[in-house]
């Protein structure tokens, strides 16, 4: 259970968790890709992995993480949030670094699938701390801190695992990536886990149920909040198979070596990352004082202008053009990061947060980077690589434009209950 509300320092113990919760998140993400660097290397390697197998590979890592988020998200509003997050952790971390005795496919297969259940403890969990760490007025700054760990440690995951591949091999890359989860989990188990709702004396909109089945129905009653959703599932479609087969696509359509298109791929993530994440969250913060949709507008617009700059990255042939398309599409489509999980978290009440949480994870990955990786590989496999791409700029595109319209369609609204 939750400790008690009262505690010497709670400013002192929010930060102290900030600082684990981001570094959790950082490896997260580090470990997530992996393979999405190895790709090229399992292609030759002994186990031959295809490039549908390959998509298959991101895809069931992500069916076992949605399919688990469920359960973690009833949990965490239940259960001590410390503890699952650092048996979430611990689970995640040995699952990473059994990949690298794969010995088959499905060996391979088995063990990232794995690895989703520990990373559906903690994603499920992580934000509903942060949420009753800050109140509401600070909460897209602190989430911009959070999620500014995704670019950088998908970054790592890319250029670590690349460069260890290039020396050592694919195997060494798995487990050199799963050793240092076993120090955070020992961290994680003396989060400070504060009562739910501590920042939020007023309920946040949405009715509380009671049970998990009353939950998930309150949320399928809440409009603004499955607008959201929708918005993120294209959202996310387009990143998980813009996170998968970018390196391949760079390696093989593009003619850059391996270890260089890891690496200029990776640090390309960390500094669009770090600077969009935080300019979407202080951009949000900002604007809510003259619009409560502020999110949802911030991660719409942004994303609908990604969309032409996807399209440049994908199919230019010049390299100042699809470099530049790349930077500029990462460094839009990264705005949204922060905004939109404060949208998520602002629209349900406290005691439903994890519950909330849960049921995005479970949507965005069902209808977004489950199908699309394993799509791409299939169309690639079929046809080519560069025809498979281009359904990415249209999934930026579908985001953006159902974001712009939830944050339009709630504006008029409160626009309405406002008048007499």
């Amino acid at each position: 259970m939750s400790t008690p509300a009262v505690v010497s320092d709670p400013a002192r113990l929010a930060r102290r968790g900030m600082v684990i919760l981001t570094a959790i998140n950082l490896l997260n993400y580090l470990d997530r890709y992996v393979p999405a660097a190895l790709g090229e290397s399992l292609r030759h390697s002994t186990l031959q992995i295809s490039d549908t197998q390959f998509g298959l590979l991101m895809s069931g890592f992500i069916v076992v993480y949605m399919l688990t988020a469920p359960v973690f998200g009833v949990l965490g509003d239940t259960r001590s949030r410390a503890h699952l997050i650092a048996l979430g952790v611990f689970l995640w971390s040995i699952a990473t670094a059994l990949g690298g005795i794969a010995w088959s496919f499905a060996a391979l297969l088995v063990a990232r699938a794995a690895v989703g259940i520990g990373e559906a403890a903690y994603g499920t969990i992580a934000p509903t701390l942060i949420s009753d760490y800050y109140p509401r007025s600070h909460r897209g700054r602190m989430f911009a801190v959070f999620y500014a760990a995704i670019p950088i440690g998908s970054a790592l995951g890319y250029i670590v695992s690349g460069q260890i591949d290039a020396h050592y091999g694919w195997r060494s890359a798995f487990v050199v990536a799963g050793i240092p989860g076993l120090v955070l989990a020992g961290l994680a188990l003396r989060l400070y886990d504060p009562q739910r709702g501590i920042n939020d004396p007023q309920p946040a909109p949405g009715a509380i149920a009671s049970g998990a089945r009353a939950a998930y129905a309150a949320l399928r009653r809440n409009r603004p909040y499955v607008l959201t959703l929708l918005g993120y599932a294209a959202y996310t479609f387009a990143l998980g198979g813009m996170a998968a087969f970018m390196p391949k696509f760079l390696i093989r359509v593009r003619g850059i070596p391996g270890g260089d298109a890891t690496t200029w791929f990776g640090l390309i993530l960390v500094g669009t990352g770090f600077i969009g994440t935080f300019v979407g969250g202080w951009v949000g913060d900002y604007l809510q004082r003259f619009t409560k949709q502020s999110y949802l507008w911030v991660s719409g617009v942004a994303t609908i202008l990604a969309a032409p700059c996807t399209l440049v990255a994908l199919t230019s042939p010049v390299p100042a053009l699809y470099w530049g398309g790349i930077i500029a599409a990462e460094l839009l489509l990264f705005v949204s990061t922060g905004p939109i999980n404060s949208a998520i978290v602002n629209v349900v009440a406290p005691a439903m947060r994890a519950t909330a949480v849960a049921g995005s994870i479970f949507t965005i990955h069902a209808l977004g980077d489950v199908p699309s990786p394993a799509l791409l590989g299939i169309i690639s496999d079929r046809t080519s690589l560069a025809e498979a791409v281009l359904i990415i700029p249209v999934a930026v595109l579908v985001g953006g434009l159902i974001w712009s319209y939830a944050a339009w369609s709630g504006g008029r609204h409160l626009g309405a209950e406002a008048t007499p």
